[in-house]
């Protein structure tokens, strides 16, 4: 696999999504080589620990959901540095992976054993969509904590708002603290929301409708939606190896 033959396979899986949002802004390339691909290695974000992970398993292609940020200066331009240096492709795809079938929410929901899925995550008038799926049979609030908690390896915030069981489940992964986005959850009488991140706002704003909210890292509730990319890829291109570049729980 080149890149060419990748930027081929990502028009194919994302459709319409490539062009909804802008190349650069929400997703594109970093260093591009013109080298023949073998080793791919995947994860949430791009920073000078993961290039240097990479580096040590001799990976040609970092694959990952977000770019290096802009506004914690001076990291971009050292992944940028550490990308040359090390003779290694990246390319990050944000907001079209949040919104395809096989992405960061769906993947999510399918972590914690919900197939039944009601709504896709989707993006309309400037406005983000929450996923929402079901369980075909209740579960306690404390079993999806327990859930969630294994998926995502690590321990999450929660607030238990209601006594009600457990069935319908919404969900944006990442930042996903808007009051609007939990409105929607409400809307939709889902049982639970589930994201990324936590505002003052948010707890209370859930506190006081009675929503029960479960938050872990922004970074490990989007990875399941990278690997979902990956193991595509993985499938078309049989020949690649795939290597997962975990990160630290930092958050």
């Amino acid at each position: 696999m080149n890149l060419t033959d990748f930027n081929a396979f990502i028009k194919s899986s994302f459709g319409n999504l490539v062009d909804q949002f802008k190349e650069n802004d929400e997703y594109g390339f970093n260093n591009p080589l013109s080298q023949e691909i073998i080793r791919v290695g995947f994860t949430t974000n791009l920073t000078p620990d993961v290039i240097r992970r990479a580096a040590d398993n001799k990976v040609q292609f970092i694959i990952t959901h977000h770019d290096a940020w802009g506004f914690l200066y001076g990291v971009k331009e050292q992944c940028m540095r550490d990308l040359r240096e090390n003779e290694i492709s990246h390319f990050y795809i944000h907001l079209p992976l949040d919104f395809v079938e096989f992405g960061t929410c769906n993947s999510l929901l399918q972590e914690i054993g919900i197939i039944k899925k009601i709504q896709q995550t989707h993006y309309k008038n400037n406005k983000e969509i929450i996923g929402i799926g079901e369980y075909y049979e209740s579960i306690t609030f404390e079993e999806l904590v327990e859930r969630i908690t294994n998926s995502l390896g690590e321990d999450v915030k929660t607030w238990k708002n209601s006594n009600l069981p457990i069935k319908r489940v919404g969900v944006l992964t990442g930042a996903g603290n808007s009051t609007d986005l939990i409105r929607q959850a409400k809307e939709a009488k889902c049982d639970v929301y589930i994201t990324g991140e936590k505002s003052l706002y948010s707890v209370q704003y859930a506190k006081f409708i009675g929503m029960n909210l479960i938050v872990g890292s922004h970074t490990f509730t989007e990875v399941f939606g990278v690997k979902a990319l990956v193991e595509r890829l993985k499938t078309q291109f049989n020949e690649i190896e795939t290597i997962y570049l975990e990160e630290e729980h930092v958050e």
